[in-house]
């Protein structure tokens, strides 16, 4: 009985947030504004050498790397307080309202984003796209055979869910077993995912999988299908970055640098707008841009993470600066997305515009991207969240 007791406790108590690592929320929010430049000029130059934010992409593999150390630190010494199912509740309190809301967005702007880009769209009914989102809100990847855009993506709505997908991934893994692991089992862990990458970023093909994506061969580029060189790409991008960032949580590897914040904001968009790394993107010397990502992924982003959390933020306009950025990191980037597939329309109907029009477009949806996300998170992400925890938990603070 008292097992009963005990149990039920530690599925409706709402234990109260841990104190933020401040700085990791604001580079997330770093991270998330070069990936909204990054998108918006990816509509120009697809993927092409001189793209200005060329390695924008490597954001992701940034923030699983945050998200394994946040979810090490909020959660590691938990366990004997909180059930199985009580984090998967917290988890999904914190993710899937903004999940819900930049897929319903991305079903709102859908018909907009109609271009040859977009072959599908225009044989795609309502009820297909609403069908469609209602799939979509339950983060399951939408097969190839059920897309609507001509992309492949697993969700064609809003794009950058993809990776949210893998982060619910993650969550799973760690709940189920990976919280379970001893340092060294961890660690030997790392070194095994760590493996993956290299081959990865060096474009060695063990499993036979990598052939259909020669045009990304020696990027980390992928992740959002579900055909197998997809699936392998998207899972190496989330193991060691999470796995990673998790061990340095738990064996508490910080640094502290003064004005951490900006010496890893600059680090940050230094190395995603870093140019390509080679002779020739479409011959030879291609293995260099492999080795500078693979560098990026092992070694500098779990520095960054380090420095981070080992640094703090007082006072002036640095703190509130950080705290903006961190508000509107997640929003931003699950909801930024339906604004660019507008975008890219728009550029291909009218390509012959003055480059000031297509600028003043580019830097208009930066903007509103920036302005959306602070609105979403103030109007609708807040207090869904906080109503969702008051009808999910018996709250103690």
């Amino acid at each position: 009985m008292q097992r009963y007791f005990d149990t039920m406790t530690k599925n409706s108590t709402y234990l109260a947030s841990k104190p933020r690592y401040e700085i990791l929320d604001g580079l997330r929010g770093v991270a998330a504004m070069l990936v909204v430049a990054y998108h918006l000029f990816e509509t120009y130059y697809h993927g092409a050498p001189d793209q200005p934010i060329n390695h924008g992409y490597l954001a992701v593999d940034f923030f699983f790397v945050l998200s394994g150390f946040v979810i090490g630190y909020a959660y590691d010494d938990r366990w004997d307080r909180m059930s199985t199912l009580n984090f998967f509740k917290r988890r999904l309190i914190r993710l899937h309202p903004m999940v819900i809301f930049g897929t319903l967005f991305g079903a709102i702007l859908f018909y907009y984003g109609d271009c040859p880009d977009f072959p599908l769209i225009k044989e795609t009914s309502p009820w297909l796209v609403m069908l469609v989102m209602l799939w979509c809100f339950t983060m399951i990847p939408l097969p190839n055979t059920m897309d609507i855009r001509g992309w492949a993506e697993t969700n064609p709505l809003n794009g950058p869910a993809w990776s949210l997908q893998w982060e619910y991934i993650a969550n799973i893994l760690y709940a189920l077993f990976v919280r379970k692991f001893s340092k060294l089992a961890l660690g030997i862990s790392v070194i095994i995912f760590a493996a993956l990458t290299v081959m990865l970023c060096l474009n060695i093909d063990l499993f036979g999988f990598l052939e259909a994506r020669n045009w990304a061969s020696y990027t980390v580029v992928g992740g959002w299908s579900t055909t197998p060189d997809q699936l392998q790409v998207g899972l190496t991008r989330l193991l060691y970055p999470f796995f990673c960032g998790l061990l340095l949580s738990r064996m508490q590897w910080l640094i502290k640098v003064r004005g951490g914040f900006w010496w890893c904001s600059l680090l940050v968009v230094v190395l995603l707008c870093m140019p390509w790394m080679g002779q020739d993107v479409m011959g030879e010397g291609r293995w260099t841009n492999g080795l500078y990502e693979m560098l990026c992924i092992l070694i500098a982003f779990p520095l960054i993470v380090s420095i981070g959390a080992g640094s703090s933020v007082i006072g002036g306009k640095s703190e509130a600066i950080n705290k903006f950025l961190g508000e509107i990191s997640y929003p931003i980037y699950i909801t930024h997305y339906p604004l660019i597939y507008m975008q890219m329309s728009w550029a291909r109907s009218h390509a012959e515009a003055p480059l000031a029009q297509h600028i003043f477009v580019a830097v208009s949806i930066f903007i509103l991207s920036i302005a959306f996300a602070y609105g979403a998170f103030r109007l609708y992400d807040l207090p869904v969240r906080e109503w969702l925890k008051h009808k999910l938990f018996t709250t103690n603070d």
